[in-house]
């Protein structure tokens, strides 16, 4: 059962009748429970279906700068997996280091952490601050949580040294029935979207745009050649995406021949299968390994398209990075915003240095950036990549499935929302944009929605 506020965001209820409805003690969360920490000492598999607790918990206040959202639809990232996994840490400690700047801070640092870092929904409460946004207003959340009054903030979000990700490195994050969110973290819904389509992009489309598209990331420009690790995940489908609507030549590098179709119908105009190119022995020392592997690949890309690569990508980190060195052309860059595969990098330097490369180290995106990727959603120029849906209560499973990396595209998780299809307020919209993109993703996952 749920509660008479959510009940009322759900039916499409006025701001005054959703101001009439109480605001309930408890609401239904994924989380984690700080006594869990130990859970996985001494077990090679960490296997995140263990630890991600589902039921109730308390009802945090709300802050004079934050929202309450009844969140519709979240979906499953990375750093969700991480979470539950309590490494490379525990998020825990993140917490308490957070508690200590004091005041609403303090709210977070408690014996659960409900996780998620996406989701979109309906404003039910604002703050006494809030200006811009209202009860009844249709949201998606973006997983940057940054401080207004640090200086460095109003140069780039991003810079500041506050900032942190919402449902990793905060509390009360997507992955329930409410959120509480900083007002900064508010963008507009897409209205042709529906509520799990809308609530599966704002942290990887988000972080592509900036890696690719703003001005912190490599700036690409018509012709480019991109080469694009995971082309198929979550972040590299928006990557491919965003390569070829500014005119440039995406190269795709999966680890399936299923993952190859896939990419060729997304637009790559080259597509690697990593399994087929010969990946040395694991072995061997990491950087000559790096550097026979980018010597392959190079020759494959340069086979195909006639040159090296502008642009790397790169969020796969150890198993990849040193390759992505290697392999961009001379003055070439390499942007890398994470290291699913480990942190600790291993490349030549003299393949960077003596032919002027760049690395840039890319996070998220500050609001302007994340405003700018959501209107290239409302324009039909992005689409999704929800390959499947699963209620929040087989959470631990879809979780479960990104950790594998047996997941195509975005995993969404339906919260409030009682089945699939629903939040969309436009649909001559939607006919206009063209079905059928999404629907490549629907087929590609099996459409295996639970809910």
């Amino acid at each position: 059962m749920i509660d008479s506020l959510a009940a009322a965001a759900l039916s499409g209820a006025s701001t005054e009748e959703l101001l009439a409805e109480p605001v309930p003690a408890d609401y239904f969360a994924a989380h984690l429970h700080r006594g869990d920490r130990a859970l996985f000492d001494g077990t090679a598999d960490r296997d995140v279906r263990r630890s991600i607790r589902l039921g109730r918990v308390p009802m945090p206040e709300l802050a004079p700068d934050e929202v309450l959202v009844a969140v519709m639809a979240s979906s499953i990232n990375y750093n969700t997996v991480w979470s539950a996994m309590f490494e490379p840490v525990s998020t825990f400690d993140l917490l308490g280091r957070f508690a200590r700047e004091g005041g609403h801070a303090g709210r977070h640092n408690l014996d659960h952490q409900v996780i998620g870092s996406d989701g979109s929904g309906v404003v039910v409460r604002t703050g006494a601050g809030v200006r811009h946004w209202r009860p009844g207003d249709h949201v998606v959340i973006s997983p940057a949580y940054v401080d207004d009054q640090e200086p460095a903030t109003h140069g780039d979000g991003m810079l500041g040294e506050r900032q942190r990700a919402w449902g990793y490195e905060t509390n009360f994050g997507g992955l329930a029935h409410y959120s509480i969110v900083r007002v900064s973290q508010l963008l507009p819904k897409p209205a042709h979207l529906s509520w799990e389509e809308a609530a599966s992009f704002t942290l990887c489309a988000g972080t592509a745009y900036r890696m690719l598209v703003g001005a912190h990331g490599a700036r690409i420009k018509q012709g480019d050649i991109v080469l694009i690790w995971g082309a198929t995940g979550g972040l590299g489908a928006f990557a491919v995406q965003l390569v070829k609507n500014g005119g440039g030549i995406p190269v795709g590098i999966v680890g399936s021949e299923q993952k190859v179709e896939l990419a060729r119908r997304m637009g790559c105009d080259v597509v690697v299968n990593r399994q087929l190119f010969g990946i040395p022995d694991d072995d061997q020392d990491p950087v000559e390994r790096a550097v026979a592997v980018g010597k392959r690949l190079g020759k494959i890309i340069r086979a195909e398209v006639g040159e090296d690569p502008h642009v790397a990508f790169d969020y796969v980190g150890q198993e990849t990075f040193g390759t992505s060195v290697f392999v961009v052309r001379r003055g070439g860059t390499v942007v890398t915003c994470g290291s699913s595969t480990g942190y600790r990098h291993y490349f030549d330097n003299r393949y960077l240095w003596m032919n002027l490369k760049k690395i840039i180290g890319s996070h998220v995106a500050n609001l302007q950036e994340q405003w700018e990727c959501n209107r290239l959603f409302d324009l039909g120029r992005l689409t999704p990549v929800l390959s499947r849906t699963y209620p929040l209560a087989e959470v631990g499973a879809a979780a479960r499935l990104v950790q594998r990396n047996e997941h195509l595209g975005k995993i969404g998780v339906l919260c409030l929302a009682p089945r699939t299809g629903l939040g969309i307020t436009d649909p001559e919209a939607r006919q206009r944009h063209g079905e059928e993109r999404m629907a490549l993703w629907h087929s590609a996952g099996g459409r295996d929605d639970r809910a």
